[in-house]
């Protein structure tokens, strides 16, 4: 391991300390730019819907993304800016802990490249803006792995189990995959002459136990609606014959975007560090054979896996935080490898000119008409379309006695739950009859039999009318009108009706009972 002069120590941890305080400020005004442009993503406004009926797991996801967007709700009166910036808050706790696991694991200079890498990735700056469940389960992997370590230095200190047994539980409470950390804790105590003690420390063996006991209310949550979320999480490994030239297409694009959103020149040192780790294992010392075993096992399954299917580029996202410290290290040059000046002054152009380009990008779209095209088109027109369908919703004969529905995806439903004024708990029709989203999983219109419906149909043609469900489950179904939200070449449009006295509704269970 280099080492580095008190001093010089403390120029580059001031470093880290100043470059952090500018990003910030940049992406306080990028957040806010983005708030102004841009409305919720889908999955935003679905996750701040969940966190208004706090449960102990939903639909696809265990709860802690829910009951973050509820505080979130409470705290800042359900404003866009509170959920923006809590994504904002959590990105930059993650890389703060990330470049305090380099520090204590190299050195100062190491750590500094490290945080910079990370930092120069259109993955962070994602992370940054948009609030999914990735931004808990990062802050909770690279917390865990700080933490473990220190356990693993004074293995006989309670505290230190204790706090690893709630950042285990509090991650697996946020995505499924903090379920794999223990296995990297016992593969890491295995492999590693040193702590291989670990594997007779009952510590250990409790952190571990009772951090995965935080998954027990979740289980028992799935257990009542038929295994939702095993049966949800099941279709993402379901996969079909493909030809040769598909087959490579596809292979090809797991692997061009994990070096897009990771930028190409680090994605290739990163790859580089792992095998140059893997080649001299029997030199490497105790923080790179941590790294190398939290990070190269994994990646290498998911990309035994993406010749399989693809790959959603988040899956991984945990494995390549330790990637980055160990990139640092082989790019500095940290023993057993050599300096690598050339890779790493590379990897810092590259880097910073994708993000520099998206940042500039983004701020040129979300101030321009530009905004109007592609997928940014997406994230616009809810705010509008939310007001105006109010406006229906305040119209109708019989206000307080009516409920919203909405049709189509599942996105429609939460948007409009977030950008209508007030509110209201909105349904959605499933036609499948089949649980394809929470909502289904939730109690459907057959609490409201009596009421009124809004009823929310995306496009512009008034279909709803001849719809054999509807014209049977309510007396009458009348057409008040359309939303329309141009955007560019492109518009956000609703048929809205007006469905009188819902008679009777035919519920949906989890399982098709």
């Amino acid at each position: 391991m280099s080492v580095i002069p008190a001093s010089d120590s403390s120029i580059w941890i001031k470093r880290f300390w100043w470059l952090l305080a500018a990003v910030f400020i940049v992406r306080v005004g990028l957040m806010l730019l983005f708030v102004n442009g841009a409305d919720l993503i889908g999955d935003e406004a679905y996750y701040w819907d969940w966190g208004r009926r706090p449960d102990w797991c939903y639909y696809s996801k265990p709860p802690m993304i829910g009951w973050m967007m509820g505080s979130i709700g409470w705290l800042t009166g359900n404003a866009e800016w509170g959920i923006r910036f809590a994504a904002l808050l959590l990105g930059t706790a993650t890389l703060v802990i990330i470049h305090r696991l380099a520090l204590v694991l190299f050195d100062a200079r190491t750590a500094f490249l490290a945080a910079v890498l990370v930092l120069l990735t259109l993955a962070n700056a994602a992370l940054n803006l948009l609030l999914t469940i990735d931004a808990p389960l990062l802050l909770c992997w690279t917390l865990g792995l700080l933490i473990f370590w220190h356990a693993a230095q004074k293995p006989a200190c309670n505290l230190r189990w204790l706090a690893l047994t709630l950042v285990i539980g509090f991650g697996t409470l946020s995505k499924q995959m903090m379920l794999a950390f223990p296995a990297l804790m016992l593969v890491f105590a295995a492999f590693s002459r040193e702590d291989r003690p670990l594997l007779r420390n009952p510590r250990m063996w409790i952190s571990i136990l009772l951090g995965m006991a935080f998954i027990i209310p979740v289980l028992r949550w799935n257990q009542q609606h038929a295994w939702i979320t095993l049966e949800h999480t099941k279709h993402h490994f379901d996969t079909s014959s493909l030809g040769f030239s598909r087959w490579l297409g596809r292979t090809g694009e797991n692997i061009g975007l994990q070096a897009l959103i990771y930028t190409p020149v680090t994605f290739a040192a990163l790859v580089a560090a792992m095998i140059a780790a893997v080649k001299l294992r029997r030199q490497i010392s105790r923080p790179v054979l941590f790294l190398l075993l939290a990070s190269a096992p994994a990646l290498a399954c998911f990309a035994l896996l993406s010749l399989r299917q693809r790959i959603n580029p988040n899956w991984p996202a945990a494995f390549f935080v330790p990637a980055f410290i160990l990139g640092a290290a082989w790019l500095r040059g940290v023993s057993p490898f050599r300096l690598h000046p050339g890779w790493e002054r590379w990897s810092l152009r590259i880097g910073g000119a994708l993000v520099l380009l998206a940042h500039v990008g983004l701020v040129v779209i979300l101030t321009t008409d530009l905004k109007a095209i592609g997928k940014l088109a997406d994230m616009r027109g809810w705010k509008e379309a939310g007001i105006e369908a109010q406006k229906f919703l305040d119209r109708v004969p019989r206000r307080e006695n009516t409920f919203v529905m909405a049709l189509g995806h599942r996105y429609s439903a939460a948007e409009m739950a977030f950008y209508m004024p007030s509110h209201p708990r909105v349904y959605r029709w499933e036609p499948s009859g089949t649980v394809l989203s929470q909502y289904e999983i939730w109690p459907g219109p057959e609490e409201r039999i009596g009421s009124d419906a809004l009823i929310l149909e995306p496009g512009s043609y008034a279909s709803l009318a001849q719809n054999e469900v509807f014209t049977a489950a309510f007396e009458k179904i009348e057409f008040l009108g359309t939303i329309r939200v141009p955007l560019g070449s492109q518009a956000l449009e609703f048929s809205v009706f007006l469905g009188r006295n819902l008679k009777n509704w035919q519920p949906v269970h989890a399982g098709g009972k």
